[in-house]
Formats: structure tokens, C-alpha cells, sequence
């Protein structure tokens, strides 16, 4: 039996009048993929910025291992050192190397070893294909480049689960391999992850499970397969049909 790392229950978010999360109940198990899908709008991008408390929520409740979040005893910077994020605008420090960009959460935050830090960040580099680029500063490299270096800066903090944000919306089309590629291998080292991406193919290949979204409403789950070939409802196969996978 699957042990359960995340559970959403009853989830519920407005912006003013408008309800952008409506009743998500959602449970993520260790090592599971999961890819959220939906047109713009429908809610994917608030619901990441709610399991990594980045937004507050109006009802409902987040658990990671069994502990809320939202728990008044729980301080929200110890649940981001275990729920990595990692955004389409890269949010690198433009005046620090890559190194210490990568370092800079797990000995601060983490009060970690530098050397510790520093050894796992260079073998963190070498699996993405960067060890010659440590002491680069951002402007020296590629966006592909830069979104590479984002997710070892979340990985070197040994993060239980990691959301991904539309990492490739901001990249050329010749440099989104090379970032898919990353999440791919993390896929099949058994990382835990929520993926929202408008990357259909890539979406098929990575995931163990499709989440389908629309005016913050899960209107869909399904095996990838199942969901890309047969799916169930028709707004997602409105959806599916202004793609080209």
C-alpha cells in the first residue's frame, strides 16, 4: 500500500469575489507524479501557492505527512524546507554565483554544513550538465540554463515534495527539452512532485496521474493513458482538442 505524503481536503480560495479554488479534495502519495492540467484561470497556479503557503486559505485544510500546515504551532518557513517550489521566472540572486545561489536556503535556513552543501551542490550541477557553470553569475547564462540551476537550488534542499510552475512558459522553444529532461530523470529517481504545465506531450510522458481543472473545480482524474485517449468529461475533451499531442 502507497503511504500518503499530501492530503487536501475541502480546499476553498477566493480573490474578492471570485472563487478560484472551490472544493478540492486532493491526496498526493510519496513518490507519485502528478500533472495538473486546465485552461488559464481555472485555479492550478493558486492551488500550488497554497500547498507551499505562499497564499493563505479561506476553509479547508493542507496536510503534508499528517500535520496541517496551516496549524497555528507550525511555522510556514520549516514546511517550505520541505515542499520545494520552483516558478517560471527562475528567482535567482543576480548578484551571487550560481554556487552560492544554490547554497544560500540550506545554510541559512537549514543551518546545514557548508561542506556538506557544497558537495551535494556540485553533484546536483554535474547530474543537470552545469558543474563548469558554479561560479557563472545568472546573467551569463541561458533561460534553460537558469531554470536548471532553480531546481537544483530546491533539490539541494532536500525537499519531501516539489511543485513546478509552468517552468517552461518562459523559454524558447529549443531550451525546454533540456528543462524537461531534468524533471523527467527526477521522475524516474522517485521524486515526489505536482506539476502544472501546458506541455502536453511532456505531461503524458512524466506523470503517474492527470488532475484536470476548471473554475476550481477538479473535473477530472485519471491515468495519463486514460485521460489523453478516452477522457471522460466533455470540457476536457474541449480542452484536449485545441492541442496538437
Amino acid at each position: 500500500m502507497k503511504d500518503t505524503l499530501l492530503r487536501i481536503r475541502n480546499l476553498n480560495k477566493s480573490f474578492g469575489e471570485r472563487k478560484v479554488l472551490n472544493g478540492i479534495d486532493l491526496s498526493l502519495y510519496k513518490g507519485e507524479v502528478l500533472v495538473v492540467l486546465g485552461p488559464s484561470g481555472c485555479g492550478k497556479s493558486t492551488l500550488l501557492r497554497c500547498i507551499n503557503g505562499l497564499e493563505t486559505i479561506d476553509s479547508g485544510d493542507i496536510l503534508l505527512d499528517d500535520t496541517s500546515i496551516y496549524d497555528k504551532n507550525i511555522q510556514m518557513r520549516q514546511v517550505r524546507q520541505k515542499i520545494g517550489m520552483v516558478f517560471q521566472s527562475y528567482d535567482l540572486f543576480y548578484h551571487m554565483t550560481v554556487i552560492e545561489n544554490i547554497m544560500l536556503g540550506p545554510i541559512k535556513s537549514q543551518k546545514r554544513d557548508k561542506q556538506e552543501v557544497l558537495a551535494l551542490a556540485r553533484e546536483l550541477l554535474r547530474k543537470v550538465g552545469l558543474e563548469d557553470r558554479e561560479n557563472d553569475y545568472p546573467r551569463q547564462l541561458s533561460g534553460g540554463q537558469k531554470q536548471r540551476i532553480a531546481i537544483v537550488r530546491s533539490l539541494c534542499m532536500k525537499p519531501e515534495l516539489i511543485l513546478f510552475d509552468e517552468v517552461t512558459a518562459a523559454l524558447d522553444p529549443e531550451m525546454v527539452r533540456e528543462v524537461l529532461e531534468v524533471i523527467l530523470d527526477l521522475a524516474k529517481q522517485g521524486m515526489t512532485m505536482i506539476i502544472v504545465t501546458h506541455e502536453m506531450h511532456f505531461a503524458q510522458a512524466v506523470s503517474d496521474r492527470i488532475l484536470f481543472l476548471d473554475n476550481g473545480k477538479i473535473v477530472e482524474e485519471a491515468k495519463p493513458a486514460e485521460f489523453f485517449t478516452n477522457p471522460k468529461t466533455d470540457r476536457a475533451k474541449q480542452f484536449l482538442n485545441k492541442f496538437d499531442y
